[in-house]
C-alpha cells in the first residue's frame, strides 16, 4: 500500500473513535440540559477525553494516520468544547466572559481562512501548543462542572478547573496568534514567488 493510499483511508480505528466521539456530543448536551444527569454527562466527557488521547496513540503506533482523521479529530474536540461551554453557560456553571473570550479566539482564527484560501492553502496543521490548549480546556470544563455541585470534591475541582481553564484559554489564544503568524508567513512567501 502506498503512502498516498494509506493517507486516504477512512476505515481506521482512530477514525472510528473520533466518529464515536462526535456521536457523543448530542448525548452530552441532552444529559446536561434535559434530565440534568450530571454524573452520566461527566462520564461522557471522560470517555471523550480518553478516546481523544487513544485515537492519537493508535494512529501513531500503528501507522493509521489519515486525511480524514486530521479533520474529524480536531472537529470532535472543538464540538465538545463548544457543546460543553454552551451547556455550562446555560446551567450558570461558567461566566459569559469566559465563553466570549473563547468564541472571540475562534472568530479570530476563522478570519485567517479566507486569506489562506486566496493563496491556495488549506487549513494549517494543528501544532503542539494548540493541542496543549485543547487538553487544558477538555480538563477544565468537567472539573468546573464538578465544582458546581456540593460535596467534598467541589472546592478541589473548582481550584483545578479554573487553573486549567485560565491556562488553557491563554494557550488557546497564544496558539491562535501563532496560527495568524504562520498565515502571514505563507502569504508573504506566496507573494514573493
Amino acid at each position: 500500500m502506498s503512502e498516498t493510499s494509506a493517507e486516504d483511508r477512512i476505515w481506521t480505528v482512530p477514525n472510528l473513535l473520533s466518529f464515536l466521539r462526535l456521536l457523543g456530543v448530542p448525548v452530552f448536551l441532552w444529559l446536561v440540559l434535559g434530565p440534568k444527569a450530571d454524573g452520566w454527562a461527566i462520564g461522557v466527557l471522560a470517555v471523550a477525553g480518553f478516546t481523544d488521547w487513544l485515537d492519537g496513540k493508535i494512529a501513531r503506533a500503528f501507522n493509521q494516520t489519515s486525511k480524514l482523521g486530521r479533520v474529524i479529530d480536531p472537529a470532535a474536540d472543538k464540538l465538545y468544547v463548544g457543546a460543553t461551554i454552551l451547556a455550562l453557560l446555560l446551567r450558570d456553571v461558567i461566566p459569559w466572559w469566559l465563553v466570549a473570550v473563547i468564541v472571540a479566539r475562534e472568530l479570530f482564527v476563522a478570519s485567517c481562512f479566507p486569506v489562506l484560501r486566496k493563496y491556495g492553502y488549506r487549513a494549517l496543521q494543528v501544532h503542539f501548543l494548540g493541542k496543549a490548549a485543547m487538553f487544558n480546556l477538555m480538563y477544565a470544563f468537567p472539573l468546573l462542572f464538578l465544582a458546581s455541585h456540593t460535596g467534598w470534591y467541589a472546592d478541589v475541582a473548582r481550584i483545578a478547573g479554573w487553573a486549567f481553564a485560565l491556562w488553557g484559554t491563554g494557550l488557546y489564544w497564544w496558539a491562535g496568534v501563532l496560527y495568524a503568524v504562520q498565515v502571514r508567513q505563507l502569504v508573504t512567501s506566496a507573494k514573493k514567488e
